[in-house]
């Protein structure tokens, strides 16, 4: 199938998986790398398929986070279990790195799909994302591409070894698709208490200032990377923490005061 559709193959997989499918794109360009290494496939029409579908799709997803923002990011998140992790750790990433997080952020699960609406919430320009999006799509292909090239001895022997197996290659699989399915529901059930957090109106907290109740509750940007800096404004009366070192500040806010967050 890869000899006679691979560069359609590359093509739409790597697409799927830029706009957020959970689609093996990086097993599809080892195995275009190994068509490249019998001579079935042209490596520079693959690269160029793969780089390309990587391209549309990460540039759809940009502009989808510039006009939806968290919405989006959310949504791509829940296929983690835990959106709220999901989007501060990638948040997290563009914070330490910087925008070279584009470069290597397709190697890194759960970032690679988060990464271009990102960028895009963030407001880079589109300029600059594009050409970092390139670097980056040719660095992620030409990498697992050279895996697939070098290895194509191994995969076929790898192969022939399946084949003879048969049944017990069969067994096996059904046992890992079930142990990972546990796996999600246990996850599932593990954060959706955090789908019922309470959450309060702004009215209401400036209902409880006017009446003079302001002493009595704390107000706490926790905003994350990218949405905030020092020289952003914040709500009157609230204090900034960091949003990865919240465990560790709850140990110093007021027990006697009913604490609000608010970030973007």
């Amino acid at each position: 199938m890869m000899a006679r559709h691979g560069y359609v193959l590359t093509f739409g997989f790597l697409l799927a998986e830029a706009v957020g499918l959970p689609f093996p794109g990086s097993i599809v360009l080892v195995a275009a790398g190994a068509g490249v290494a019998s001579h079935t496939l042209s490596g520079a029409e693959v690269l160029g398929s793969a780089v390309i579908a990587l391209l549309i799709g990460d540039s759809a997803q940009f502009w989808l986070g510039r006009y939806t923002g968290w919405g989006l990011l959310a949504f791509l998140c829940r296929l983690s279990m835990n959106p709220e992790t999901c989007i501060l750790r990638s948040a997290e990433s563009f914070y330490k790195r910087g925008k070279a997080t584009l470069l290597i952020s397709k190697f890194i699960p759960g970032i690679n799909t988060m990464a271009a609406p990102l960028a895009g919430s963030m407001n880079m320009g589109f300029g600059q994302f594009l050409r970092l999006d390139f670097a980056g799509s040719v660095f992620y292909s030409c990498t697992y591409l050279l895996v697939g090239y070098l290895s194509r001895d191994f995969l076929a022997a790898t192969l022939r070894s399946f084949n003879a197996a048969g049944r017990a290659m069969e067994v096996i699989l059904i046992i890992t698709l079930i142990v990972y399915a546990a796996y999600r529901i246990a996850q599932f059930l593990k954060y959706r208490q955090y789908d019922v957090v309470p959450r309060v109106e702004a009215q209401q907290l400036v209902a409880r200032e006017a009446a003079g109740e302001a002493i009595q509750f704390q107000i706490i940007d926790v905003r994350s990377h990218g949405y905030y800096d020092k020289g952003a404004e914040r709500i009157l009366g609230s204090i900034r923490i960091e949003p990865n070192n919240l465990d560790a500040e709850v140990e110093h806010l007021p027990k006697e005061k009913a604490i609000y967050l608010y970030c973007t």
